[in-house]
């Protein structure tokens, strides 16, 4: 196992949940956490650490962003009108890499990360090999013709582990999407239960 899929199959059980909902997650089998002390009696958690628990099964489930990063999001959603804890889910999944992901281009948000980065998909036509760039309603993102037969590709799309949200609009034989609104925390196919508000919370506390 690659260190980046063990990185990530930690996050799973450091957090006790399944949080891509992957048939390959370790915590399918054993939900303690990991080390030898994993499967010791839980105690009682404090109000800040279930608010921190919350910050990084969030920021865990985009591919464990940098803490930078992710607070720059926060402190986006927070500098905008309206409900902070829902801007801030409209903010994460309106990153280029989380819609490569919606959209079954590849089958984790770790390989959305790598494909973006390595050139693979077009925006409206160009070349963005940046992660985290914002998405904006109308824009279509497109996998790039000579990218289209790559095996990683082809497994994401048949696998019937998740579905395409309905704030994407498949195109092209499912070789593309548009941005067809912001979505709220109800609209996100998330398979645990994410709290936002906890976030907002542990960030404004």
């Amino acid at each position: 196992m690659s260190k980046r899929h063990s990185a990530k199959y930690k996050i799973d059980r450091a957090m006790g949940e399944n949080l891509w909902g992957r048939s390959k997650s370790p915590v399918n089998k054993r939900s303690y956490g990991p080390g030898q002390h994993g499967q010791r009696r839980k105690s009682k958690v404090s109000d800040f650490g279930l608010q921190l628990k919350a910050k990084q099964k969030l920021k865990g489930y985009y591919g464990n962003i940098t803490e930078k990063q992710f607070a720059k999001t926060y402190e986006e959603a927070a500098r905008r009108k309206g409900n902070t804890s829902e801007l801030l889910i409209g903010l994460l999944e309106s990153r280029l890499d989380a819609v490569v992901y919606r959209a079954k281009f590849v089958p984790t948000v770790w390989a959305a990360r790598q494909f973006v980065s390595h050139g693979h998909v077009t925006v409206n036509g160009k070349k963005v090999d940046i992660g985290s760039y914002r998405v904006k309603v109308g824009d279509v993102v497109e996998i790039k013709e000579k990218s289209r037969s790559m095996a990683l590709v082809l497994e994401a799309m048949q696998s019937g582990e998740r579905d395409i949200p309905d704030y994407l609009e498949v195109g092209d034989r499912g070789f593309s999407v548009r941005w067809v609104r912001v979505p709220e925390l109800a609209d996100v196919p998330f398979p645990v239960k994410m709290e936002p508000n906890l976030v907002v919370e542990y960030y404004s506390s």
